[in-house]
């Protein structure tokens, strides 16, 4: 299915920040074309290379020392790259293993690994570009500037690889792992939700498409989740063939082919290429991506939680670690105004209207699960019960402290079913605590 052209540059621009393809091949092919056109270069000016020292290179007309040179980092360099490839793919396997094959995601995301194969596969391709300029026939000729530059990097190689596994000594520490998903998620709420919360609007809001007679309903013609919405597009469709369209589901939501994706009132003013066009509105994958999909960082720090107090594990420390970073990203959520469901175009008349998560199913998302699994654990139930009262405490929303109140309740009736009066002395003096911010007037 054709996407729209904004959808395709921002699924090139996702792909450049992310994955181990884009951003290291074009590292690689950079310095490769650099290798090449500063060879050239010295062949065609000799005066580009008259201020390399004499020390380095006595006799400039010598191709013997640069062959040796530059095929002896490049056979180097791809040692080191298979060194490389291995600590990588053994981290990745780890961190899958140990805590969530969601997580490999954030890993794909990592600009230093991305940086560090692109620079070593740069460097072989640098020397690998320069080597042919290096001969003796039909005259000698020895392009050490550029050689100088494959002994640089060589040496910068050497400085990223120290820094590489001491980069990635980190990063399978589980602290970081959630610390980075967690900063990633809320970048993609400041990009998605970039307008305070203001109290009482569902009060001002107008009415929500509602279904009637009239409407058609689009399919979709592909499988996979909803990645990425271009809402502007639907707006422009809507606005140019005077409809109204209706999305079912929300971006994160898996839509199997050939079930309805839309509902257009008035759809039999649509010719097949509109149905087409609307449809490449949609971006559609086989995984979830934190292009929009808010949940999608939440549930890999879930993940992570879950695997930590299960029995196998039984690791409560990382637990407690996932929930204050969930408690981060649910407070700069709560802060912030979710999306408009209904877009407009002029301001006043609505031309489609699509979900977006909110406040409550996401702090459902969060940390219910956790809820349910950590019933026997005191200290999991009590950084609960803590995060809860964090977030009330940052938000002067009533409706919001309201949800926050109701579940501290389910947390603390879910414990009362396992543990003693004594472990639960604590917990109702937290309870307490999170239900006196329901008494705390608004400004």
């Amino acid at each position: 299915m054709r996407k729209s052209l904004p959808l395709m540059l921002r699924h090139a621009m996702y792909n450049l920040r992310g994955g181990f393809l884009i951003r290291p091949l074009t590292i690689a092919l950079t310095l490769g074309c650099a290798g090449a056109f500063l060879s050239w270069l010295e062949e065609e000016f000799p005066a580009a290379s008259a201020w390399v020292p004499t020390v380095l290179f006595p006799s400039h007309a010598d191709p013997q020392v640069a062959q040796v040179i530059l095929a002896g980092i490049a056979a180097s360099i791809m040692t080191v790259v298979s060194i490389v490839f291995a600590i990588l793919l053994m981290t990745l396997t780890l961190a899958s293993m140990q805590f969530s094959p969601r997580i490999i995601v954030s890993f794909s995301r990592d600009r230093v690994t991305q940086w560090t194969l692109g620079i070593f596969l740069g460097t072989f391709l640098y020397c690998l570009a320069a080597l042919p300029a290096a001969r003796s026939l039909p005259y000698p000729f020895a392009p050490v500037a550029t050689v100088l530059g494959a002994m640089v990097l060589a040496l910068v190689c050497v400085g990223l690889l120290l820094f590489f596994i001491h980069h990635i000594s980190q990063a399978i520490s589980v602290n970081h792992i959630v610390d980075r998903i967690a900063e990633e998620t809320e970048a993609m709420i400041d990009e998605l939700m970039p307008w305070p919360h203001r109290l009482n609007r569902h009060l001002k809001d107008a009415e929500p498409l509602r279904p009637n007679p009239s409407e058609v309903a689009v399919f979709s013609h592909d499988s996979g989740y909803i990645r990425f919405v271009d809402t502007r597009r639907l707006v422009a469709i809507a606005k140019h063939y005077h409809v109204t369209i209706r999305v079912l589901r929300r971006v994160g939501h898996f839509v199997p082919a050939g079930i309805p994706l839309m509902m257009v009132s008035k759809g039999n003013r649509l010719p097949p290429e509109a149905t087409a066009e609307l449809l490449a509105a949609f971006d559609f994958g086989p995984t979830r991506t934190l292009q929009q999909d808010v949940e999608f960082g939440v549930l890999q720090i879930v993940d992570v939680a879950l695997k930590a107090i299960s029995p196998a594990v039984n690791d409560p420390t990382t637990a407690i670690n996932c929930v204050d970073q969930l408690s981060r990203i649910l407070i700069r959520f709560a802060s912030r105004e979710p999306p408009d469901e209904g877009l407009y175009d002029p301001p006043g008349i609505v031309r489609a209207s699509i979900g977006w998560i909110h406040f409550g199913r996401l702090l459902e998302a969060a940390l219910e699960q956790i809820r349910m699994y950590s019933k026997t654990d005191v200290a999991v139930s009590l950084r609960l019960l803590r995060a809860l009262g964090d977030i009330a405490a940052s938000t002067p929303d009533p409706e919001f402290r309201r949800i926050l109140v109701e579940h501290g309740m389910r947390t603390v009736a879910g414990c009362a079913e396992k543990l003693g009066e004594e472990e639960l002395r604590a917990l109702r003096a937290r309870q307490a605590a999170l239900e006196s911010f329901t008494a705390i007037s608004q400004p």
